[in-house]
């Protein structure tokens, strides 16, 4: 498997976010358009960048300083535990409260309350999964 959030491995995690409908097709529904970077916390900056237009990610890959709206860091194992086993909405809420899950930028609290957002969010961790 390529390195975690690694532009081969961003680029892949694009591939199959497009082809998840539970995900790409219901935010296209709200025309959602976000720039999302993900890394690991301790880190100066994210290690990789998705760019969102209506829903599809448009590209993806090393992230290189670009605008984020959205900027998700935990522990490289805490990622990896989460690619393996997934994450559901009651797990992702102990991890933010723990602070396993660090929104550095980005509102989490609104997104949450927003089952047009909260139910894609939950799906990209299972979609994560499948890289590799």
């Amino acid at each position: 498997m390529a390195d975690l959030f690694s532009d081969a491995w961003m680029k892949t995690y694009m591939e199959e976010w497009n082809k998840e409908p539970e995900l790409s097709d219901a935010l296209a529904k709200i025309n959602f358009s976000t720039n999302i970077g993900y890394g690991i916390v301790g880190d100066d900056k994210p290690r990789g960048i998705a760019v969102i237009e209506n829903g599809k990610i448009t590209s993806a890959g090393t992230y290189n300083g670009e605008e984020l709206n959205w900027d998700l860091r935990a522990k490289e194992d805490s990622w990896n535990k989460w690619l393996e086993k997934g994450l559901g909405m009651a797990s992702l809420g102990a991890a933010y409260v723990s602070g396993k899950l660090k929104f550095k930028t980005g509102d989490y609290t609104a997104m949450i309350k927003d089952p047009r957002m909260a139910g894609p969010f939950v799906k990209s961790f299972t979609v994560m999964g499948r890289v590799g």
